[in-house]
């Protein structure tokens, strides 16, 4: 029997999105426990991998019970050798339980851009959806992939990786994190922009799931 995949969403704003739109076009299992809502940590062992999401707090903000919750659930699939998928703050929380820091980035990055990458199969250029203040630094024992000229934007370690931008946020998801931060920020895409981020989204799910090998299948 499929494991399913584990969506930890840390918002009502910031839903699965395009990660989600990609599980049902392959077919894959997946449940999406809602922290806020969910309370207690679940058990990352029953399940194939695990994808965190974005949050409006941050991966030092371990004084609030969801954030060092999320910290002792990457620390557990990590030392279970469960596939992590850290998306934004969710790439800040696995880069820290990784013992990477997380610091203030001193350019927030609002919006479109697009990056410099290693490894395009696993991480493409984009156009990707960006809306972080803070940054992670490369945990020491990882592999940096991608980076734009203010902060590195995916690393790598075994079967775990970390983004920080977005793959899963469409434009009309971000523009809401705009209203609610009040930021006037430039997310208007043409329909070939758009497309263009759908299918680099699914092109990173995709490899991840190359890496991982047959866990979705198990």
């Amino acid at each position: 029997m499929r494991r399913p995949v584990l969506i930890r969403q840390h918002v009502e704003s910031a839903p699965p999105g395009l990660l989600a739109a990609w599980l049902d076009s392959r077919g894959l299992a997946y449940e999406v426990s809602r922290s806020w809502v969910d309370g207690a940590e679940p058990d990352p062992g029953g399940y194939a991998c695990v994808a965190s999401l974005g949050h409006d707090l941050g991966a030092n903000d371990t004084h609030e019970p969801a954030v060092a919750t999320e910290r002792e659930l990457l620390a557990r699939a990590v030392a279970c050798g469960i596939p992590v998928l850290g998306l934004c703050y969710g790439g800040q929380v696995l880069a820290a339980v990784l013992g990477g820091r997380v610091t203030r980035a001193p350019v927030p990055e609002l919006g479109w851009r697009e990056i410099d990458t290693d490894d395009p199969e696993l991480v493409p250029a984009g156009p990707w959806l960006e809306w972080h203040y803070d940054r992670f630094d490369v945990p020491p024992p990882a592999t940096e992939l991608a980076r734009t000229r203010d902060a590195a934007q995916a690393f790598r370690l075994g079967p775990h990786l970390g983004v920080q931008f977005h793959p899963e946020a469409t434009v009309e998801v971000v523009e809401g994190w705009a209203r609610a931060d009040r930021v006037d920020a430039v997310l208007a895409a043409a329909p070939a922009r758009r497309r263009a981020a759908e299918a680099s989204a699914f092109r990173l799910f995709d490899a991840f799931t190359d890496q991982i090998g047959n866990r979705l299948a198990a």
